[in-house]
């Protein structure tokens, strides 16, 4: 284990050799396998897995029943709603299993993306920092900073702002109701001004 600092449940699991930082939360039936990291002050809710090599960054929420698999990193203040999924290998056989480090694939969850409730992000993409992926929806792509994504398989219906809230553009300027952050519409991405 890592520091001393952090509260795990005594119905959860923390093997040998992970490591969680200061003012984390593991809660009921977790179980967190050795070479896992996590960050500083996370919430990990009731039957959360995470596999050996993954890596958490700090403030990360993770609802209940999600198992985070090898070849999964979250990056800094990302939330993982009730029962989404990760997967880490694109084609698994039972009668050929797939099982070394060579067959995951990398999947980056950049900062503060949102994944909603039983949504799925199939393996080898990467999520754009703000993102937000809406509850059921299926992932099969990279996906851009700050875009609001929902279906089967998921498409772009949207910006959002840091803060979550749609973005709604006039001559490819956004202010945000709710925060007032700006955001520049460039093409098929946006970008937060400092200032307008």
């Amino acid at each position: 284990m890592g520091q001393e600092g952090f509260f795990a449940h005594e119905s959860a699991y923390v093997d040998q050799g992970a490591y969680v930082g200061n003012g984390t939360r593991i809660w009921h039936f977790c179980h967190i396998m050795s070479g896992a990291i996590i960050g500083e002050e996370c919430s990990l809710g009731q039957n959360v897995f995470v596999a050996n090599h993954v890596v958490i960054g700090s403030h990360v929420k993770i609802q209940n029943n999600v198992s985070i698999y090898e070849g999964v990193t979250l990056e800094d203040y990302v939330f993982c709603g009730p029962s989404m999924v990760f997967t880490n290998v694109r084609t698994p056989r039972a009668a050929y299993p797939r099982n070394t480090k060579l067959d995951y694939q990398q999947t980056l969850i950049k900062h503060g993306a949102s994944i909603g409730a039983n949504a799925t992000i199939v393996c080898g993409v990467t999520v754009g920092e703000w993102a937000f992926i809406g509850a059921g929806a299926v992932i099969t792509r990279d996906i851009l900073p700050y875009a609001l994504m929902i279906g089967v398989p998921a498409r772009r219906i949207g910006w959002v702002c840091e803060c979550g809230i749609s973005l709604r553009f006039e001559d490819q300027y956004s202010t945000c109701t709710e925060c007032n952050k700006q955001y520049m519409l460039n093409n098929t991405s946006i970008e937060r001004l400092k200032s307008r």
